[in-house]
C-alpha cells in the first residue's frame, strides 16, 4: 500500500531544520545586516554575493537568477531530490520520524527514498572495506601503506579500506542488509555481466570519496596485484550519486579550513591528500579522474566566498580578500599540461591562482616520505604565480640568446598576458616578461596590443 508522509511531520522537519546550516554545507555564507546571510549563489555562476539567507524566517533568495524558497525546496534543487526524498533527508539530518499515510499515489512506507537507500549502501560498504584492512587477506593492502608513511591511524581518520579478490564479497554483505541487486548496480558498487553482477572493486586499496556533507557518494580504488588486468586507479562510474566534474576528494575534511583561511590546494592523488592533511595542509582537495575543470571551480568558489573583482585586495598576511588557490603539480610534462589546464580556469576564480611543483617533482606524498611534512607546507607557502609559471614555461621554448628566439618568445607570451584578467598586474607582467626574454618593454607592450586585437586561439 503507498503512503503520503504526514502533514505535521513534514511541519517538525521544516521547522528543525536549520536554513541556514544546510545552505553552510554548500556556500560560506557571512554577515549581510540584521537577520540576513549572504554568499555565492549556488545556482548560477556569478561574481558579487546576490544569494540571501534569513534563518529567522527559514527562506533563501537569489536576487540574481530569482531561485527562492524554503530548506525542503533548497535540499531538492540542490541535491535533485524529489520532495518526498528531500523530507527524509532532512528527517534523517534532524531526528523527525516520519509516520506515513495509507494512499495516494507516494512511494510505498517501507520503500525510503532512493537517493538515502544509494547513500545508505555506500555507507555500509565503506564500513564493510574498512573493516577488510585489518583482515589477514590485506597485507598487501597495508604494506601499500606502509611504504607511503601511513599507519593504523591514518587510515582510520581517511576511511581508507580494501576490497577483498573476491566476485562478490561485497555483493554478499550487501544483500545481506537487503539491498536489492537494481539498487547495487545503481549504487556503481556492482558491475553487471552476463552471468550476473559482481563487485566492481576487487583486491583494491579503497578510498571513499564524499560529498561536502560527509555521505559517501563513490570510492577510489588502487591496483595492487599483478593479476589485476584492470587500470591502475579505479573509480565509481557515473551514477545519480557521483558526478565526477562535480566531486572534490577531500572537500569534506578541508571545507571548513578553505573558507576559513581563503585558500584551497588542488593535488593531484588520493595520497597527496592524505599527506598534505596529515603535514598540516588542511585545505588540500584533488579531482577524481578527471581534470581539474569549470563545475569544480564552482564547488571552490563557494567554500572561498570568493566574490571580489580584480583577484582581491592584498591582506597583510599576504593573502587576497579573495582567496588563494594553489595547484600542485608533478614536474613532468604531464604536469606541465595540468598546469595549462588550470591556466585555463584561472578566470572563473576572483581568488589568486598560483602553482607549488618541489624540486625533483616529488608530489605531496613522495616529499612527505623524503623529507618530512615541514617540506610539504614549504612547498605550498613557496608557491609561485600561476601566470609565471606558466609564461616561464612557454619562454623555455625558445633561445633566448638569439634574436629570432627572443621575437617568437615575445610573440608566445604575449597571448597569455592578455589572458591575466587584473589590468595593473597586465602591464607588470609585460615588465617582467621583457627581463625574462631580455627585450624592450615596449616591445613586449606592442605585441601584446597586437594579440589583444586579435581572435583568440586559445
Amino acid at each position: 500500500m503507498a503512503g503520503l508522509i504526514r502533514r505535521e511531520d513534514v511541519d517538525q522537519v521544516r521547522e528543525r531544520a536549520r536554513i541556514d546550516e544546510i545552505v553552510s554545507a554548500h556556500v560560506t555564507l557571512k554577515p549581510a545586516g540584521v537577520g540576513a546571510l549572504v554568499g555565492l549563489c549556488p545556482f548560477h555562476d556569478e561574481r558579487s554575493p546576490s544569494f540571501n539567507v534569513r534563518p529567522s524566517v527559514g527562506r533563501y533568495h537569489c536576487f540574481g537568477c530569482g531561485e527562492g524558497g524554503d530548506v525542503i525546496e533548497f535540499v531538492m534543487k540542490m541535491d535533485g531530490l524529489s520532495f518526498t526524498e528531500a523530507i527524509e533527508y532532512l528527517a534523517g539530518k534532524t531526528g523527525v520520524t516520519l509516520r506515513y499515510e495509507e494512499g495516494g499515489n507516494a512511494r510505498p512506507r517501507e520503500e525510503p527514498g532512493k537517493r538515502q537507500r544509494l547513500l545508505e549502501a555506500h555507507r555500509v560498504a565503506a564500513d564493510f572495506y574498512a573493516e577488510q584492512l585489518m583482515g589477514p587477506d590485506a597485507t598487501a593492502a597495508r604494506a601499500f601503506l606502509a611504504e607511503r608513511s601511513f599507519d593504523r591511524s591514518d587510515a582510520e581518520r581517511f576511511g581508507v579500506g580494501f576490497a577483498p579478490k573476491g566476485w562478490d564479497s561485497l555483493q554478499r554483505h550487501l544483500q545481506g542488509r537487503g539491498f536489492t541487486q537494481a539498487e547495487l548496480v545503481a549504487s556503481g558498487l556492482m558491475s553487471q555481466g552476463q552471468r550476473g553482477i559482481y563487485d566492481r572493486f576487487r583486491g583494491r586499496v579503497m578510498w571513499p570519496i564524499r560529498d561536502v556533507t560527509g555521505a559517501v557518494i563513490g570510492f577510489g580504488a588502487r591496483r595492487l596485484f599483478e593479476d589485476d588486468q584492470g587500470p591502475k586507479y579505479l573509480n565509481t562510474p557515473e551514477t545519480s550519486l557521483y558526478k565526477k566534474s562535480h566531486v572534490l576528494y577531500g572537500i569534506d575534511l578541508a571545507k571548513r579550513e578553505i573558507a576559513k583561511g581563503k585558500r584551497v590546494v588542488v593535488v593531484e592523488g588520493y595520497t597527496d591528500v592524505m599527506a598534505a592533511h596529515l603535514s598540516g595542509v588542511t585545505t588540500a582537495v584533488a579531482t577524481c579522474g578527471t581534470a581539474f575543470g569549470g563545475d569544480h571551480a564552482k564547488v571552490v568558489r563557494r567554500l572561498l566566498g570568493d566574490t571580489t573583482a580584480g583577484g582581491g585586495m592584498q591582506l597583510a598576511s599576504g593573502g587576497t580578500v579573495g582567496g588563494e588557490i594553489i595547484f600542485t603539480f608533478d614536474g613532468d610534462a604531464a604536469g606541465q599540461k595540468a598546469a595549462e589546464r588550470a591556466y585555463g580556469e584561472d578566470q572563473r576564480f576572483f581568488a589568486q591562482t598560483y602553482v607549488a611543483v618541489a624540486d625533483g617533482g616529488m608530489d605531496p606524498c613522495d616529499l612527505r616520505m623524503a623529507k618530512g611534512p615541514e617540506a610539504v607546507r614549504a612547498l605550498v607557502d613557496g608557491r609561485k604565480p600561476l601566470f609565471a609559471f606558466v609564461i616561464q614555461a612557454k619562454l623555455r621554448q625558445y633561445d633566448l640568446n638569439t634574436v629570432e628566439g627572443r621575437v617568437l618568445a615575445v610573440r608566445a607570451a604575449a597571448p597569455e598576458i592578455v589572458g591575466i584578467r587584473d589590468r595593473s598586474q597586465r602591464d607588470g607582467y609585460v615588465r617582467q616578461v621583457a627581463g625574462w626574454i631580455g627585450t624592450e618593454i615596449e616591445e613586449v607592450r606592442r605585441e601584446v596590443a597586437r594579440a589583444a586585437s586579435t581572435p583568440s586561439q586559445r
